[in-house]
């Protein structure tokens, strides 16, 4: 819902992803753009949500899928024209929706200009905006460190002189086609921050840091070690640009904010980027990743909550994004956890307990305190798509390892919006382009249309949860309490007066008592809560608890 402050609307919106490529195909090229996110505005303001993220809409190669930019300031022709991404802000403005866009401040495409200069001479000065730095042994053959990539593989190409002749190493902590901007230097650091003004200039409300912890980097370049500092994670140096892009963020009206998306164990050291004069807000990676039982869930919660406190900065509740693997297939696993490392194919998948799980999942995560986050395509209850063609995977995490790592397409297939069998609406009306990625059939009863109406739909759930957060004054922003409760549940209250009960037990449980059921995840049993199942209760005044 929204806060009584309308600048301070980051700290419990709900956000919805959209990752362009697989969202609405408007101009039936099989590639989702700036159109099709256009017709579907109407749709998103419908689902509740206050503000839209857009992943990167940037020109680009599309090495990775469009993280490798060429340039910030303008729209890649395959999504559209920097005409048309205003009239996208101003349309999504005039629907109550605010627009939060997609920075990529670590690397950028090798396609730039800045690193073209670098490549075509040695000598030239855009040299020092990267990391370009000698190869080890009598001949530099070997790369200037060990670092692993997350890609998979090293993080150093060497490049080769004009002459010829092999030259220097670049670092590149992700493909190859992304060489690492070196945020050291006083030009990096003054065109991100004439970026960010670009875009605010233009209306956007908010944005989203990738890889918001790698910028800084040790200059030493020492070898990652289990002990000491990370050479190229959360380096100190880090905060410094922040506060300086908090302070531009300050001086436009409305509340911009800046996201980031921040990958750490540490609670404290991920707190660090949310003090008052830094990001707004950071991905709460850890309840993404909690197992779908009741302690890991209680203590995910609590530590998120602990955590934020002391800088007084709203946690966020992410469920699913472009990047892991779809909820409804990891609830519906033995192992609920997530792990890039042991993500695979072909692990056995329980579609309809995952499901049941999800359903769950989003009536807790839109109850806590903060802001949540809803990724593309989960307010249909899509499941990951494990059985891609090899032929036609474009993630470069399922190329560099070989096929080992399956990577991330099987959660970045295009939506199912209508009818009977694919492209299911997503390119117009006889278009004749596939999707960019083949969509599964068994989507059909999946479709946006096949689901709105229908009281026990998932996309239905999805927008009575969405309407009762914003209506309650006691969700969004604020505290909770826990509440007694039988083993294998979770009971918390949101003052004043609304409780949320969550069975992650094998067997069904009493409601508390209760002065009306607003929402239940699903079916209930009598006065029973089935297991993998949540509701929203009114409290009653004299409940002691």
């Amino acid at each position: 819902m929204s806060t009584a402050d309308d600048s301070r609307w980051w700290r419990s919106a709900v956000i919805y992803q959209i990752y362009p490529r697989s969202f609405a195909d408007g101009d039936g090229d099989g590639i989702g753009d700036l159109a099709g996110i256009r017709e579907r505005l109407a749709y998103l303001s419908g689902l509740g949500v206050d503000a839209l993220w857009l992943s990167p809409w940037y020109p680009s190669p599309m090495a990775d899928a469009g993280y490798d930019v060429a340039d910030h300031r303008d729209i890649d022709p395959v999504f559209g024209t920097l005409a048309e991404a205003e009239q996208l802000i101003a349309e999504a403005h005039r629907q109550g929706l605010r627009i939060i866009v997609d920075l990529v401040p670590n690397h950028c495409s090798d396609a730039h200009p800045w690193f073209q200069a670098a490549l075509a001479d040695p000598d030239a000065p855009e040299r020092e905006l990267f990391w370009f730095h000698p190869g080890r042994g009598p001949d530099g053959g070997r790369q200037p460190t060990d670092w692993v990539s997350p890609f998979g593989g090293g993080t150093w190409t060497r490049t080769t002189n004009p002459d010829g002749t092999p030259g220097d190493w670049y670092l590149h902590l992700f493909a190859p086609q992304q060489p690492d901007f070196n945020w050291d230097h006083p030009r990096v650091r003054a065109e991100f921050e004439e970026i960010i003004r670009f875009w605010l200039d233009r209306g956007v409300d908010g944005i989203r840091i990738d890889s918001a912890a790698m910028l800084a980097k040790d200059p030493t370049l020492p070898e990652v070690t289990p002990d000491g500092p990370h050479p190229f994670v959360d380096v100190d140096a880090v905060h410094g640009i922040y506060r300086s892009w908090r302070r531009i963020a300050d001086g436009y009206p409305g509340g911009r904010a800046l996201i980031g998306e921040v990958w750490l164990p540490d609670r404290q050291r991920f707190a660090n980027y949310l003090r008052p004069d830094e990001l707004h807000t950071a991905f709460n990676f850890d309840f993404l990743g909690c197992a779908w039982t009741a302690p890991a869930l209680r203590a995910c919660v609590d530590a998120t909550l602990a955590a934020h406190a002391p800088v007084g900065a709203p946690a966020t509740w992410v469920l699913s994004n472009h990047d892991v693997t779809r909820h409804v297939t990891r609830y519906g696993r033995a192992d609920t956890t997530f792990s890039f490392a042991a993500r695979r194919e072909g692990i056995p998948t329980d579609l309809e307990l995952g499901t049941r799980r999800a359903r769950a999942a989003v009536l807790l995560s839109l109850v806590l305190p903060g802001a949540a986050y809803v990724y593309q395509g989960e307010e249909l209850g899509l499941w990951e798509v494990e059985d891609i063609p090899h032929e036609l995977r474009q993630d470069p995490m399922f190329l560099r390892s070989g096929g080992v790592d399956p990577g991330r397409d099987g959660c970045r297939v295009p939506l199912p919006w209508s009818g009977d069998a694919p492209p299911f609406g997503f390119s117009p009306e006889g278009a004749t382009a596939p999707p960019w990625l083949p969509q599964p059939a068994d989507w059909k009863d999946r479709t946006a249309r096949a689901q709105a109406g229908d009281p026990h739909s998932m996309l239905e759930l999805y927008r009575t949860a969405i309407a009762l957060r914003r209506a309650e004054a006691a969700l969004g922003d604020g505290d909770l309490t826990w509440l007694p409760a039988p083993e294998g549940v979770l009971a918390l209250r949101r003052d004043p007066g609304l409780t949320c009960l969550v069975n992650l037990s094998g067997t069904a449980v009493p409601l508390p008592p209760h002065a009306g059921l607003l929402l239940a995840s699903g079916p209930l049993d009598d006065d029973r809560l089935p297991p993998d199942t949540a509701v929203w209760v009114r409290s009653t005044p004299d409940d002691p608890r």
